[in-house]
C-alpha cells in the first residue's frame, strides 16, 4: 500500500511536469503568455533576479536559495510525517506473522466471496491495532511545493534573461546531464539511506521503490531545463539529511512502538470468511411457494382463453 501511494505521488508529479511543458501559449511574435506565466512566472523571474543580485548576479544561487528556504520550511512537516510512516512500519513489523495468515489463506481462497471476506480481515486487523492503510505518508508537502515547482519551471522556460544564465558551466535554460546524473546519485543515496536502520523483512519490500524513485527523479530532470534540475538536485540533498534524522530517532521509535505492542498486545482479528461464506450458502434462492402458486394460475387462466 506505501508503495502504490508513492508511486502515485511521483505519477502526479511527472503529470504535472508534463502538463506545465506545453500550458503557456506563444504570440506569434514569441513572446509567452496565459494564466501560469502571468500569475506565476513573471513573480518568480523578478524574485529569482532580486535574489541573483544579492548573490553576485548568480541565478544559480538563486534558485539555491529558493529551494533552501521550501526545504527548511517544510522540514517540520516533513520530519512529522517520516516519523508516523517509521511508526507504523514499526507496528506492522509486530503483527506480520498474522498479516502472513491472513495472505495465505486469501492465496488459497477457492471463491470470490472467501477472497473478498479475507481481505475485509486484513482491514479489521489494521483498524484494531491502530495502523493505517496508506503507512502514515501525507501529500501535504508535496502539494505545497507544486506551485513553486510550476512557477520555477515556466520561469526558467520562458525566460530569455533566465534561459541565457549559467551556473558552474551550465546554461540553466537548457538540459544538463551533469545534473541528471546528480539528481539520480543523491535520490539513490536518500533511498539507500533508508533502508539502514530497517529489518532485513522491510528491506526487501522497499527495494522496489529505492529504482524507481531516483529513476522518475532522473526523467523529470531530463525533461526539465537545468534551473529546475539545480531544484531537484538540491531537493534530493534535503531528502538526505531528512533520512539521517529519522534513522537518528527510529531507536526511540521502535522502543516506544514495543513499550506500547506491551501494552495492548497485537490483536488478532476473529475470522470472518467462514462465516460470509455460511451466510451466503443460506440465502435461499428458490422461489417461494405463493409466488410458484400464482405463476401458475397465471398459466391455467392463459390456456382457458
Amino acid at each position: 500500500m506505501k508503495n502504490k501511494k508513492l508511486f502515485a505521488v511521483l505519477s502526479t508529479l511527472l503529470v504535472t511536469t508534463l502538463f506545465l511543458s506545453g500550458c503557456v501559449q506563444r504570440t506569434a511574435s514569441g513572446k509567452p503568455y496565459g494564466w501560469v506565466y502571468d500569475n506565476m512566472a513573471v513573480p518568480t523571474q523578478h524574485v529569482l533576479v532580486w535574489l541573483s543580485q544579492i548573490f553576485g548576479n548568480s541565478l544559480g544561487w538563486a534558485i539555491i536559495v529558493i529551494t533552501f528556504i521550501v526545504r527548511m520550511i517544510l522540514m517540520p512537516v516533513m520530519i512529522k510525517q517520516s516519523k508516523n510512516a517509521t511508526i507504523q512500519q514499526e507496528k506492522i513489523a509486530h503483527i506480520r506473522p498474522l498479516m502472513e495468515d491472513i495472505t495465505k489463506r486469501q492465496k488459497e481462497a477457492s471463491s470470490e466471496e472467501e477472497r473478498m471476506a479475507i481481505s475485509q480481515e486484513m482491514m479489521q486487523l489494521y483498524r484494531d491495532n491502530n495502523i493505517s492503510m496508506t503507512g502514515g505518508i501525507g501529500c501535504l508537502p508535496l502539494l505545497i511545493q507544486m506551485p513553486i515547482f510550476a512557477a520555477l519551471y515556466a520561469a526558467i522556460q520562458y525566460s530569455p534573461e533566465l534561459s541565457r544564465s549559467y551556473f558552474y558551466g551550465i546554461n540553466l535554460g537548457q538540459r544538463s546531464f551533469i545534473l541528471v546524473i546528480l539528481s539520480f546519485l543523491v535520490y539513490a543515496l536518500q533511498g539507500w539511506l533508508s533502508t539502514l536502520s530497517v529489518p532485513e523483512a522491510q528491506r526487501a519490500q522497499m527495494q522496489q521503490m529505492m529504482i524507481i524513485s531516483p529513476l522518475m527523479i532522473t526523467f523529470m530532470t531530463y525533461i526539465s531545463p537545468a534551473g529546475l534540475g539545480l531544484y531537484f538536485f538540491v531537493g534530493g540533498i534535503f531528502a538526505c539529511l531528512q533520512t539521517l534524522i529519522i534513522n537518528y530517532m527510529r531507536p526511540r521509535i521502535r522502543e516506544e512502538v514495543i513499550a506500547e505492542m506491551k501494552k495492548n498486545p497485537p490483536k488478532k482479528t476473529t475470522s470472518t470468511t467462514k462465516t460470509a461464506i455460511e451466510t451466503s450458502s443460506k440465502i435461499d434462492h428458490t422461489p417461494k411457494k405463493s409466488t410458484i402458486k400464482k405463476r401458475n394460475a397465471g398459466k391455467q387462466r392463459s390456456k382457458h382463453k
